[in-house]
């Protein structure tokens, strides 16, 4: 039997100490249970390098090309894991989550971060919980407790 594709939303490309943990712990965690759809796979440097070069506009067309091509990485997906420790969630994953869910996509967040991100009571910003609330997913507190939610989620498909 294969693995449901999971969407992995986050924003942990952005920086060195982000990209080691992703790819050395977080994915290989989630590829046990799910098959993860990396949008930081998407683009290399490379390809970033050059559109830098080509000036303002290259990079905004490869940005868009990158936006487009995650929304179909999404759309290709039955669920999908957002990484939402920070001071406030990433933008960018917040706008994942919901054209997730609204695309009918179950989601779950990881939250482990022990600083308050959203009104009392909620993990995260209370339309961000919500809306993952909403897909029939939840938001756990721990790496392993996400795989076991994605677990279930891929054993009740």
């Amino acid at each position: 039997m294969s693995l449901p594709r999971c969407y992995v939303a986050s924003p942990l490309g952005f920086n060195e100490a982000g990209r080691v943990y992703y790819q050395r712990i977080y994915l290989p965690a989630l590829a046990e249970v799910v098959e993860p759809l990396d949008p930081w796979a998407q683009v290399a440097p490379e390809t970033i390098a050059r559109a830098q070069a080509g000036g303002r506009e290259a990079l905004r067309a490869l940005w868009l090309q990158t936006g487009l091509g995650n929304l179909a990485l999404i759309e290709r997906a039955p669920l999908l894991a957002a990484w939402l420790d920070g001071q406030e969630v990433d933008s960018g994953t917040a706008t994942e989550v919901g054209y997730a869910a609204g695309r009918g996509v179950r989601c779950f967040g990881l939250r482990s971060d022990v600083r308050n991100a959203g009104e009392e009571g909620m993990a995260v910003n209370l339309q961000v919980e919500a809306t993952i609330a909403h897909s029939g997913g939840r938001i756990v507190d721990s790496l392993d407790a996400l795989v076991a939610a994605l677990r279930d989620a891929a054993a009740q498909r």
